[in-house]
């Protein structure tokens, strides 16, 4: 068993990849990868099949919306949940039940089971995440040293965007010749991460004494508003991708509004490339950004990168080529993957290991809502408007929100880097790492 030691930043070189020097978080790591392939698949398929099935763009939009509903509900309680009990226990009961609802959905689409139960499975879907994902954020930093942390968030986002590439081409070269086996890879993700937890030695750390539910949940939401700089972001994000929800619209893209006739690809595939263009972009990202040393003037970095992901969208709203809209999309993706990156870090260092899984919930239906939300804004509009209204409003509108940011939270403007960040709790015991 090895020891961490604390070291001199003036003394020593940026190791890039230190984060995988870490046993624990190579296995954590590899099991995300392998469960994000099997749910960016699954996603992808739904959506093709609800498109093709009703053929309205609300009927996209309300994919989003199910999905949404348990955000609201169930993030806080989880995240209170995930500060009294066993984080390990609470992801691997997460991930039995979502593996449980992918099966689910493969024996609905076999047997052409009404449009109103796969809406159903999906709403359980997303409130068996819920479950797990405040308890999935929160572990990471016990996994690093804390001066590794930044490395490791950036290895690990880069890791995702492989998944978010791998998970659409391998669901639109599936779902041309069956949906049903998109579903049933996505449960064996579910189960194939439950065997690489089992693995892993997860310190409890610090935790909150069970209370009242209601005192718990305010007490992560008071945090959150004391600590301006991280509401800024928190919120920032929130807005940019509420209305930079263009990815929910893509079925429409891939089959009525570009010419592929030139190209010779099927819309399954062109949906599957489509899909696949912000992951390559923020894996892009990722790759350049895990190899650089700590960001330096890191609140400027985020207004920027927000700023270009709504600029991106507009560019992208406007063409009718594929491959310049491929090109779009794969900018929102390097752009976002920014803003990940900082925001990501920035809440997990500015909070203690005890409050790690309310504030994560608090994250969590800030961003995860959105994201669903923003799909079901982006089904209305383009019912409607028309799906190009929709997406260029929505780059407009994040524009406009960056604009407003820069004066409302004036200290995330100035913010440097993480490390200057006020230390509100200890570094993970180093003791508690694996040879």
């Amino acid at each position: 068993m090895s020891h961490f030691k604390d070291p001199d930043p003036s003394s020593q070189q940026h190791d890039p990849y230190a984060a995988f020097r870490v046993p624990s978080y190579r296995l954590f790591l590899i099991g995300s990868l392998l469960l994000q392939i099997g749910k960016a698949g699954q996603a992808l398929a739904i959506s093709w099949e609800i498109y093709q099935r009703t053929n309205q763009p609300l009927a996209l939009g309300l994919t989003g919306l199910v999905q949404a509903l348990p955000m609201f509900l169930f993030t806080l309680p989880a995240g209170v949940l995930a500060d009294v009990l066993d984080r390990k226990k609470l992801i691997i009961g997460s991930l039995l039940g979502t593996g449980l609802m992918s099966l689910a959905l493969a024996t609905a689409s076999a047997s052409s089971a009404p449009v109103k139960l796969i809406y159903l499975i999906l709403f359980l879907d997303a409130s068996m995440e819920r479950l797990g994902s405040p308890a999935r954020t929160a572990i990471l930093p016990l996994l690093v040293p804390r001066d590794t942390f930044e490395n490791a968030v950036k290895w690990r986002t880069s890791l995702s965007q492989i998944s978010g590439m791998l998970g659409p081409m391998m669901g639109g070269f599936l779902i041309a010749r069956s949906l049903t086996a998109t579903y049933v890879i996505a449960a064996g993700a579910s189960m194939v991460f439950i065997l690489f937890l089992l693995r892993i030695h997860i310190p409890l750390g610090p935790v909150s004494l069970p209370g009242r539910m209601f005192t718990q949940v305010s007490e992560g939401i008071q945090f959150l508003w004391r600590r301006k700089i991280v509401l800024g972001a928190v919120s920032l994000d929130m807005f940019a991708v509420l209305l930079g929800g263009a990815t929910y619209l893509l079925p429409i893209f891939a089959r009525d509004i570009f010419d592929l006739s030139a190209l010779g690809i099927s819309p399954e595939q062109a949906l599957g490339w489509l899909r696949a263009a912000p992951a390559a972009g923020a894996l892009f990202m990722a790759l350049i950004l895990a190899h650089l040393p700590p960001m330096r003037k890191a609140g400027k970095l985020l207004l920027w990168s927000v700023a270009g992901f709504g600029l991106a969208t507009i560019g992208f709203g406007l063409s009718r080529n594929f491959w310049f809209s491929w090109a779009m999309l794969f900018l929102t993706g390097l752009f976002d993957n920014i803003s990940v990156v900082v925001r990501h870090t920035l809440v997990q260092m500015a909070t203690p290991n005890e409050m790690r899984g309310r504030v994560s919930a608090v994250n969590s239906i800030f961003i995860g809502s959105s994201n669903q939300l923003g799909g079901f804004e982006s089904g209305m509009v383009a019912h409607l408007f028309g799906p190009i209204v929709s997406v260029v409003s929505g780059g407009v509108g994040t524009l406009l929100v960056v604009a407003s940011w820069t004066f409302l939270f004036p200290g995330l403007r100035r913010f440097g880097t993480f490390l200057e960040l006020d230390r509100e709790d200890s570094p993970p015991p180093k003791e508690v790492f694996p040879c």
